[in-house]
């Protein structure tokens, strides 16, 4: 099998593939590092979202280190570059000012910070989502990777999350949960810029559209299952409902980080084929019971911890966690190995290359 059969086999759960697929995010200086080992030039897509850039750069790295699959998505308009401020801060299209952080680059003032009407929202400018030269990356690397290998096509923040950075994650809870009518108005407002990112990039011929937003904690939901039921259900629904008129064969992944076991059986019955990232070491999150319970309907990309393992564990611990999570979820087929997240710089390019040795080594299926 190549790279694209391996993962249409293992995430639609049609029979076992020859091994359990992998897929891969690196942060920017393991990238150059690796880049640098490789001897192959790490090309850089620049997202709307400054953080997703790190899912949509360097597919010529990552398939050459062995991931089954090519992540494309929205970037930046051609001609276009983030105004730099005096304190040397981005400002995104979305009007956000951004400055780098410790790990991730950081939110420090909100377009809508004090925002408290539906007029407001609907006042504020939004980038243009099919502005000309913002799938200029993803068409080149479709076209070239398409036969050969499965193509994500990135849409995460999808709206929860876009919403609350451009407010403030505090005010934004607290309003939703007193039902202030500008929380709808902007959800949708970031819904419908969504949509058109993702019915393009299914026009595109991408193999799947990877939406979510991150609604869990460590050890539960950051909103009760009644509001998330309440408030995205029904906008979740519609979203994948789009994007499947565009290709009925598009398959729906869906990454919401944290505790969300209560939320699955939802998301499942509105159309998610594969969850992500399966955060290892939460509540709800079991291998076991996540194959027992959802094995039916969902299949499973993630289950890798980053945040101890990977940056702390021996090879040897690796490889071991990598072998379980495959003999469980992977049991069958249904199943993609990957880091929970992007990897980060506390990693060593040692645990990256024994986490991805270990998933080829324990992932292959005895064949008839």
């Amino acid at each position: 099998m190549n790279s694209k059969e391996r993962v249409l086999t293992a995430l639609r759960r049609s029979g076992t593939p020859d091994r359990v697929p992998i897929q891969f995010d690196l942060c920017r200086s393991l990238l150059d590092d690796f880049g640098e080992k490789y001897g192959i030039p790490v090309h850089y897509t620049t997202s709307y979202f400054e953080d997703v850039t790190y899912r949509i750069s360097a597919n010529e790295l990552r398939t050459a280190m062995g991931s089954d699959c090519v992540v494309v998505g929205a970037s930046l308009p051609s001609g276009y570059s983030h105004p730099v401020t005096e304190d040397g801060c981005i400002v995104n299209e979305f009007g956000m000012k951004m400055r780098q952080g410790p790990l991730y680059m950081e939110v420090i003032e909100s377009p809508l910070a004090g925002v408290s009407t539906v007029e407001e929202v609907e006042r504020v400018p939004f980038p243009d989502p099919l502005a000309e030269g913002r799938f200029d990356d993803a068409e080149k690397y479709i076209e070239k990777y398409k036969a050969d290998y499965f193509i994500i096509g990135d849409l995460e923040l999808t709206m929860f999350e876009m919403s609350w950075h451009m407010v403030g994650m505090e005010k934004f809870l607290i309003d939703m949960s007193l039902e202030e009518p500008y929380v709808e108005a902007l959800l949708d407002r970031v819904k419908e810029f969504s949509i058109a990112i993702g019915k393009r990039l299914a026009e595109m011929g991408v193999d799947s559209i990877w939406a979510g937003d991150d609604f869990g904690t460590q050890s539960g939901m950051m909103i009760s299952p009644d509001m998330w039921r309440k408030i995205f259900k029904p906008r979740f629904a519609e979203v994948f409902s789009e994007l499947k008129s565009v290709n009925p064969d598009v398959l729906i992944m869906y990454h919401c980080d944290g505790a969300v076991a209560p939320i699955l059986e939802d998301l499942a019955e509105i159309g998610m084929d594969a969850f992500n990232p399966v955060q290892p070491n939460v509540p709800g999150h079991e291998p076991d019971d996540l194959k027992s319970q959802l094995g039916a309907k969902l299949s499973f990309w993630g289950a890798i911890d980053q945040q101890y393992l990977l940056p702390n564990g021996s090879p040897a611990e690796i490889q071991a966690d990598v072998a379980e999570k495959i003999r469980v979820l992977g049991a069958g087929g249904g199943y993609m190995c990957s880091p929970a997240h992007i990897v980060q710089a506390d990693t060593s390019m040692e645990n990256v290359e024994a986490f991805i040795a270990a998933a080829k080594k324990h992932g292959v299926y005895n064949q008839p």
